[in-house]
């Protein structure tokens, strides 16, 4: 039998709310501080299929998690497609060479850099049990774009959006490849055992309104489609953060199962201008779970009853802080667990 998370992503809603966090696998666990000083550093476990399920693994152990989120990167799909890819300490990802003008056509494909990922999710459903869905991920083509020109993230993804200004067919060109990728990939976390993917698209809302409906609604829409037809069944959650008013327009254009809400927006006024049924994921500020207190309480009851009209799934505006108490996080458990709606 399939757990509430894989329910409720179907859009059924079952008298539970499912709970799973953004960045549950990772810094803020002293079990993956512990395994990660053992192991080296991010990438080197990102591509060690027995460290990554192990990490993958700790929050369910911990908390209980209806959801097993993959331990990787979206980064490792520009690796795949041949540019260099490290991390650098305090600092972040760096790609090699910067796509400035979005030629990647000289790139030497390395698709074979993914294998150990989906040797990651073969062992981590292997041990989980039925009740824990196991979900996997990719960055959604602008997202992943913005990195590739730029080689490293950016405050407002400017050498992307310039670039898509100055010559749109060769930017469109590198979407077209990003996409052809992504679609490859998540089929091959589904076949290894995942059981629901999510399109992270975090640099959404730096573009403006035409250039989000070309960059960000007709990328996501083309790969929702592409997954749905070569393996039907398997739920897509589109999370594009920062969209503001337009995610109304991405909920209904882009053929996503769902859509994930970041913390910016007033869940009362999102649900009532979103599809009928459609199942929403969000949108407790992260922040205020690191702050924690009688307020995280009071905000996470808030979050519940705004949605509780709708299939929801309980989740983070955005990534768990690396700084986030363990108790505050079995505070937020404790109460979406207790909630009566």
């Amino acid at each position: 039998m399939p757990g509430i998370l894989l329910d409720t992503l179907n859009g059924k809603r079952t008298g539970k709310v499912p709970l799973w966090l953004m960045r549950q696998a990772g810094r803020y666990l002293p079990e993956y501080r512990a395994l990660r000083a053992e192991k080296g550093g991010f990438l080197e476990l990102a591509y060690d299929s027995e460290a990554a399920a192990e990490i993958t693994l700790q929050p369910i152990r911990r908390f209980g998690f209806d959801g097993a989120i993959l331990f990787s990167d979206i980064l490792v799909i520009p690796h795949a497609m041949g540019q260099d890819l490290w991390f650098e300490a305090g600092e972040g990802p760096r790609l090699a060479p910067q796509l400035v003008d979005g030629a990647w056509q000289a790139l030497e494909a390395m698709p074979e850099r993914l294998a150990p990922v989906y040797g990651t999710v073969e062992r981590c459903r292997a041990l989980l049990g039925p009740e824990t869905t196991m979900l996997g991920f990719a960055g959604s083509p602008w997202t992943v774009a913005t990195y590739m020109v730029a080689g490293q993230g950016s405050k407002d993804q400017g050498e992307a959006r310039a670039l898509a200004y100055r010559d749109p067919a060769a930017f469109g060109a590198l979407l077209e490849a990003i996409e052809t990728a992504t679609v490859d990939y998540l089929i091959g976390q589904i076949d290894a055992g995942v059981e629901a993917v999510q399109l992270f698209d975090s640099w959404a809302g730096s573009l403006a309104p035409d250039q989000y409906e070309r960059w960000v609604i007709a990328p996501n829409a083309r790969l929702a489609a592409a997954i749905h037809a070569a393996r039907p069944g398997v739920p897509v959650i589109g999370f594009p953060k920062g969209s503001g008013e337009k995610l109304a327009a991405y909920a209904r254009e882009t053929g996503v199962d769902a859509v994930g809400i970041d913390e910016t927006l007033d869940p009362r006024r999102v649900t009532a201008n979103l599809p009928e049924g459609m199942p929403v994921q969000g949108n407790l500020d992260p922040l205020l779970l690191l702050a924690g207190g009688d307020a995280l309480t009071v905000r996470t009851r808030t979050v519940l009853a705004a949605f509780a009209d709708r299939p929801h799934v309980f989740n983070l505006g955005h990534g768990i802080s690396q700084f986030t108490p363990i108790d505050h996080v079995e505070q937020l458990v404790a109460t979406v667990r207790a909630w009566q709606g």
